[in-house]
């Protein structure tokens, strides 16, 4: 006759309905998010005589960096592609401001000189707001 007390085993908790919420949040959240930026539609307005042209202030600086290291602030080309050039841009795209987000578009073949150019320069302005964008990757089909 054993009459040594039994413990009694620990409770055990099913987390397999956890899980299958989880992933369903997972599924919904993928399939609802877009990554991709917009294309812009060109529309070439008329124009009218009594109509003045007010200058909007811009609410980001935005700077693309392609495979040759040249940039282009908010989709222009600078017409140098130095630090002295990029800071004027910056300067008179910011009036000031410092609290303007920059985002930063490179290609992936673009040097990593030119990405610390542009955040050296936003640092020496003091705009804190810096954010790197990345794409999706594609495969090519064709031979690499």
């Amino acid at each position: 006759m054993d009459l040594r007390p039994r413990r009694p085993k620990p409770p055990r908790v099913d987390i397999t309905p956890l899980i299958d919420v989880v992933f369903l949040m997972l599924i919904f959240f993928m399939v609802s998010t877009t990554f991709d930026k917009q294309t812009q539609l060109k529309v070439d307005l008329p124009s009218a005589e009594s109509v003045e042209k007010k200058e909007q202030s811009p609410d980001k600086i935005e700077v693309t960096i392609d495979a040759k290291g040249h940039f282009y602030v908010n989709e222009l080309e600078l017409v140098s592609h130095d630090a002295a050039t990029l800071k004027r841009a910056f300067e008179k795209i910011a009036d000031g401001r410092k609290d303007l987000p920059v985002i930063i578009n490179g290609d992936r073949n673009a040097p990593i000189q030119a990405m610390v150019t542009v955040m050296d320069v936003a640092g020496q302005l003091g705009m804190a707001r810096l954010s790197v964008t990345a794409g999706t990757t594609q495969k090519n089909s064709g031979n690499h």
